[in-house]
């Protein structure tokens, strides 16, 4: 089995802002393969079910971002695996909008959700897709930014962006990360993790 996080604050209050684009793919993928994300357990809202072919659980917590890896070491150790068996999803301010970066490790980028997941976990060693939610304006802090929504004229780069991270995740999944790499990274721009 493949776990699957999508990062986000719990919805309502936070459904559709910038931070919340983790949710945004797990719902797309509940949506896409009849995978209902309504179980609430390990501090978390989970589903399981099949994905190009393999067994997955996606899981959104609910712990509130900053707390993220709390939920994600319980679904872990509730089915036994291990980090090579985790994908997580996140928002990237440092990717223009709709843009995505597929990675086997690295850094947080400064993300407070992957910074929990990390630190819980002891261990950068695992899978993510980065999502672009464009750089912040000046005059806006990050803290705030992340919590702003999608503005309507955006909408359209969020739904490209949450499209190709969803498939992106199935190439994961059924042709391995190195394969997703090739086909959905770009080489001409200068990625966070390479610096």
């Amino acid at each position: 089995m493949r776990i699957v996080v999508g990062l986000g604050n719990p919805e309502g209050e936070y459904k559709g802002t910038r931070h919340n684009i983790g949710f945004e793919l797990v719902n797309k993928m509940a949506y896409d393969h009849n995978i209902p994300v309504e179980r609430k357990k390990h501090r978390g809202l989970f589903g399981t079910g099949t994905i190009a072919g393999k067994s997955v659980a996606l899981v959104k917590p609910q712990t509130y971002m900053n707390r993220s890896g709390e939920c994600v070491r319980e679904v872990l150790d509730f089915y036994k695996l291990t980090l090579a068996d985790l994908i997580v999803v996140y928002d990237d301010v440092s990717l223009a909008l709709g843009d995505i970066r597929v990675r086997e490790r690295g850094s947080s980028g400064g993300q407070k959700g992957m910074q929990n997941i990390i630190a819980q976990l002891g261990s950068d060693e695992f899978v993510r897709i980065r999502i672009g939610i464009g750089a912040k304006p000046e005059r806006m802090s990050l803290a705030d930014y992340v919590l702003w929504r999608f503005l309507p004229e955006e909408h359209e780069g969020m739904i490209a962006g949450v499209t190709r991270a969803g498939e992106a995740l199935q190439m994961i999944l059924k042709d391995g990360v190195t394969a997703a790499m090739n086909s959905f990274n770009r080489k001409s721009e200068v990625d966070i993790d390479d610096r």
